[in-house]
């Protein structure tokens, strides 16, 4: 297997689901924006690459790919799991703000499928999985909102773009504040992802709504 690479690999959902890929002894690419992140988080008994590059950065990011691909192969998942994550209400944030948080929250995840999208669907596979949230808008968190809106909005468009050439886009969209040993304990929301990758093509899902029931 060419593995799976995990951007926004940070404690929770990202370094999760990492370990749960590497359950099925895939090689796993880990990308933080800072190295401090990755220290330690390297899931054990499976080849593990640890690289840093900002996702809004999208130089580096594509060459962190290009070297995860370099190193495993073209990935069989790649996973978008960077996000800003911000209370703030309508009017609070100035416009500078809004665009660095749609920035990370869905500029990063395109510039991942735009990057590896047309090679997998050469290959006729591969998934590109995002976190989501916010399944409702709300008030309170109005970047985050405009963000989650967006990202699935993506994954519609990249679906349409790659889906028929076998590439699956999904989203995992997570209604609840991650924390282990709770109902949104990042281990559990992990197997979404193992769930959605293996998934046979005629009951592929686009989007998988984790509310900690």
């Amino acid at each position: 297997m060419a593995g799976a690479v995990v951007i926004g690999a940070g404690p929770g959902i990202g370094q999760a689901v990492a370990r749960r890929f590497a359950r099925e002894s895939m090689p796993v690419t880990l990308i933080a924006r800072r190295a401090g992140t990755l220290k330690g988080a390297e899931p054990g008994g499976v080849p593990v690459l640890t690289l840093t590059a900002d996702s809004t950065d999208e130089v580096a990011l594509r060459a962190a790919l290009d070297r995860a691909s370099g190193e495993f192969g073209l990935p069989d998942v790649v996973v978008y799991n960077a996000a800003i994550i911000q209370a703030d209400g309508p009017g609070e944030l100035p416009a500078r703000a809004h665009l660095d948080a749609w920035a990370v929250n869905v500029v990063g995840a395109l510039t991942a499928a735009a990057h590896v999208a047309p090679a997998m669907a050469r290959r006729g596979s591969g998934s590109i999985l995002i976190t989501g949230g916010m399944p409702q808008p709300k008030a309170a968190y109005v970047s985050l909102s405009l963000g989650k809106a967006g990202v699935r909005t993506l994954v519609s468009l990249l679906d349409q773009e790659y889906g028929a050439a076998g590439v699956h886009v999904a989203g995992v969209t997570v209604a609840g504040a991650v924390a282990p040993g709770t109902a949104f304990d990042p281990d559990d929301i992990a197997e979404h992802y193992w769930r959605l990758h293996t998934q046979p093509r005629e009951q592929w899902e686009h989007e998988v709504v984790h509310e900690g029931s």
